[in-house]
């Protein structure tokens, strides 16, 4: 596959009016969901109740698993697309996470 290029299925067509349609509604899902999660991530990080943040760790694994099911949906639809990163790119992401790692104390 050439570098750079697109990963998308066809785009469903939806309507081009001043009402938000299907793309639209899911979009905005979609962003609220990923809110909700960095949110959650925040308070479970700053939580020193152990009943309340199991409570929580339940409903950030709910959101997240909408978060995914929404992204699953528009990218299903078209409606999302991804770039294939160049081989030397991903090379080297790699390689700056492997010298990362190897810092850490407990590796």
């Amino acid at each position: 596959m050439p570098e750079n290029q697109k990963i998308q299925n066809p785009q469903t067509p939806v309507p081009t009016t001043q009402e938000m349609n299907d793309r639209d509604h899911v979009t905005d899902l979609l962003a609220t969901e990923k809110y909700m999660t960095a949110s959650y991530s925040t308070a479970l990080n700053e939580m020193s109740n152990q009943s309340l943040y199991e409570t929580v760790a339940r409903i950030f694994k709910e959101t997240q698993d909408s978060q995914r099911n929404l992204y699953n949906l528009m990218f299903q639809h078209g409606w999302y697309s991804l770039e294939q990163a160049p081989q030397q790119k991903v090379e080297q992401a790699y390689q700056q996470f492997s010298k990362t790692r190897q810092e850490l104390p407990y590796s």
